[in-house]
């Protein structure tokens, strides 16, 4: 069994040195579940839009648990009281909180497991650990699901200034190269307090959180939300769902073992025993990528071209605007491509669809971002803000896009 260094350090590109704060946690990283997260990539098909962003979620766990111990220090030395076994829950709490994140993070969400959200599975992650851990993760599970008596832990794990935002905001940024989205996480943290059992900023920290939440909108619609990247996902939705349909038909479709088993059966949040999760907990990027590489050769016309695009760059075309598209052009682009393909519109549909962007980076309805001023009194940072752009970014912006082939699809293969 592994013993645990005094000081075990880990050197991230971001932050520099991360220590890992005690031997459960160092046990849990070294466990199988969370060394899983070397290889799910924390963007997804990003990568096809900015070649660096092949970070994972691994590098996010702990680039989040690092800034929990920078906030549990600043909090601390502004008289806040938390305890050792407090600190470890909370550590638990962040270091886990993607750990139930599937294949490229989102698409198993949306194709072969049925509306599992990740968030679920990390909780069960969590309870088997706990099982194994001799109960001693029950507070971390606690402040996860926002059941612990001081609500502040959860704000700080997810919240709409948590540690997860602020530090996949800084490392997204980083390896994207997309300077817009650069936060600076240890100044904001210097600038939290805690009142009323509720997570505050002090006052002098209102330009830190202005850019925060600026950078969260830009990120949104240059990264996350770009037009490609959003094709790329929407094309590993497809695929999963097509590979899934024709087995369901009796195709036998060449997968990994762990695959195969989420193709073959429909899992849902009733049926997510401890059986589906050890399978769950071997799925990875390298799954998809291996099967793609042989459903290229596939008969199916879907399947083989779907993945194709996927592992040769060559993407639908995708186009945004701000006004839904008509269901009778997304129509007749489907019969053009059912004609010359002959395809039935169920095919057509795996290559011409359309779908809506939404970008909200502050809301104001449920938890919002208050600031503590000098004379103890709490406000909104929105109204507080002489940025008038603030409240305009609580504001939900919807675009719509729609995806359809390129004209040269006479290279798609019958």
């Amino acid at each position: 069994m592994k013993t645990f260094p005094k000081l075990k350090i880990i050197n991230d590109p971001i932050y520099g040195f991360i220590t890992i704060p005690s031997k459960l946690v160092f046990d849990l990283i070294e466990h199988r579940y969370f060394q899983r997260l070397r290889r799910i990539s924390q963007m997804g098909f990003s990568y096809i839009v900015y070649p660096g962003a092949h970070h994972t979620r691994f590098h996010h766990a702990l680039g989040a648990m690092f800034l929990m111990q920078k906030a549990v220090q600043t909090l601390k030395s502004k008289g806040v009281d938390i305890s050792t076994k407090e600190e470890e829950g909370l550590y638990i709490a962040i270091l886990l909180h993607d750990i139930g994140h599937g294949p490229f993070s989102h698409a198993m969400e949306n194709s072969i497991v049925e509306s599992v959200s990740h968030e679920h599975i990390s909780l069960l992650f969590m309870e088997a650990l706990n099982s194994e851990f001799n109960n001693r993760l029950a507070l971390a599970i606690k402040i996860f699901k926002d059941e612990y008596t001081r609500k502040f832990f959860h704000q700080l794990v997810s919240g709409q200034l948590d540690m997860d935002r602020l530090d996949y905001l800084k490392r997204d940024s980083f390896f994207t190269g997309v300077p817009e989205g650069t936060v600076n996480a240890q100044r904001l943290i210097a600038m939290l307090n805690v009142k009323n059992d509720a997570l505050v900023v002090d006052e002098k920290g209102i330009y830190s959180v202005e850019n925060f939440l600026v950078a969260r909108r830009l990120m949104y619609w240059q990264v996350y939300l770009h037009k490609t990247g959003i094709v790329a996902e929407q094309l590993l939705v497809r695929v999963l769902k097509r590979a899934k349909q024709l087995t369901a038909q009796g195709v036998e479709l060449h997968a990994s073992k762990n695959l195969q088993f989420f193709l073959k059966n429909n899992i849902t949040l009733d049926s997510f025993s401890e059986e589906v999760l050890d399978t769950f907990s071997k799925l990875d990027d390298y799954d998809i990528v291996s099967a793609m590489k042989v459903w290229v050769e596939s008969d199916d016309f879907v399947l083989k071209n779907l993945s194709a695009m996927l592992l040769n760059r060559d993407l639908l075309k995708v186009k945004v605007k701000p006004k839904p598209y008509l269901d009778k052009k997304v129509k007749s682009k489907r019969e053009k491509l059912m004609d010359k393909y002959q395809l039935s519109e169920e095919e057509a549909a795996y290559f011409i669809f359309s779908g809506t962007l939404q970008n909200q980076a502050y809301s104001m309805e449920k938890e919002t971002i208050n600031l503590l001023l000098k004379n103890g009194k709490i406000i909104d940072v929105a109204k507080a803000s002489d940025q008038l752009n603030l409240e305009a970014l609580s504001k939900s912006v919807v675009k719509y896009y729609m995806c359809y082939p390129k004209n040269n699809t006479d290279s798609y293969r019958d």
